[in-house]
């Protein structure tokens, strides 16, 4: 029985493999697609220059995607004073009267709803991803589910 799941992955194949999903949670957390694929080439990109010194391919890239999302936030605040790109209306299945609910929760609450939600991640998981204690992601997911609550009634 060969030892397939511990040999290196290339970043080629990690790429192919992992690209759409990236590029899903990324349009998730930012709400532009063309963001979305400027942030998976950025972190692939950056990645691919260190490759053979990164352990974990799929969790690395999908903490990247989270940062660099965040930064896109950090620069709509500075520019605009508002966290969230809103899409008013779109044909996507995805981008309902909800969806423009989450995407208007500040940065951490959006990244904490997206990745539970959408990413079915586990609220430790989330906090070990986000570098954040768990109490402060489950107080965040609280906010968050609390004011989509309100928003809704």
């Amino acid at each position: 029985m060969s030892n397939v799941s511990s040999a290196p992955q290339t970043s080629e194949a990690v790429y192919r493999s992992s690209h759409l999903a990236l590029t899903r949670l990324a349009y998730l957390l930012v709400g532009d697609r063309s963001e979305a694929e400027d942030i998976v080439q950025t972190v692939f990109t950056t990645a691919a220059a260190r490759w053979e010194t990164i352990e974990e391919p799929a969790a690395y890239l999908r903490r990247a995607v989270v940062n660099q999302a965040n930064d896109v936030h950090r620069r709509c605040l500075r520019r605009t004073a508002t966290a969230v790109h809103v899409v008013e209306s779109s044909a996507e299945p995805e981008l309902d009267d909800l969806w423009c609910l989450v995407q208007r929760l500040p940065a951490a609450q959006l990244a904490v709803v997206v990745l539970r939600f959408y990413e079915d991640l586990a609220l430790a998981d989330i906090a070990a991803l986000l570098d954040r204690p768990s109490s402060t992601v489950r107080s965040d997911l609280r906010r968050a589910l609390m004011k989509l609550r309100e928003s809704l009634q």
